[in-house]
């Protein structure tokens, strides 16, 4: 796995020891194509894996991003990414669950540009369940949510959706705020 593009492009992405799904290299490249510009945008990575989808939006320009990852491998993985990337001053990796410090983040009054969901397919419909009543208290005005999630079983978000793509198995839903 390596970075797309940016100022880190082309570099080697540390993956999670156990079984993961990250985001394939043509997805990643797919969807930042779709989300355009990114500069001085704050991002929100829940269920970050590798942190990927994160490190892929600080190469192309955000400003800041906060990676949130339960499993120990795979916050491993994230943390030695971001060592390995010098990005310490613009990322912040959280191990927890999602939902925890979703609602610790919504009570805190922090909003984000560009919040990543990409939960376990087994468990997305689930996960986002509990996620959604907190969804829009963590955008910032014209925010933006991206869900990855199986095109067998894509769960429905309560947000208005700008963009739906599929990739094999994986589809990829734009969400936008309500402002």
């Amino acid at each position: 796995m390596r970075v797309i593009a940016g100022r880190f492009g082309g570099r080697r992405l540390e993956s999670p020891p156990r079984a993961s799904r990250p985001t394939s290299d043509r997805v990643r490249e797919a969807l930042f194509s779709t989300l355009g510009p990114l500069e001085d945008l704050s991002v929100l990575d829940l269920f970050a894996g590798s942190g990927a989808l994160a490190i892929e939006a600080l190469s192309r320009g955000a400003a800041s991003a906060v990676l949130v990852e339960k499993d120990r491998g795979a916050a491993a993985a994230v943390a030695a990414n971001l060592e390995s990337l010098g990005v310490a001053g613009e990322a912040t990796l959280v191990r927890s669950d999602a939902v925890a410090e979703a609602r610790r983040l919504v009570g805190e009054g922090a909003a984000f540009d560009l919040v990543f969901l990409d939960p376990p397919y087994a468990q997305a419909q689930a996960m986002l369940s509990r996620l959604e009543e907190l969804l829009p208290g963590l955008l910032a005005p014209g925010g933006r949510i991206v869900l990855e999630c199986d095109r067998r079983d894509p769960p429905a978000l309560d947000l208005p959706m700008v963009h739906e793509r599929r990739y094999g198995d994986t589809v990829i839903r734009i969400h936008s705020s309500r402002e």
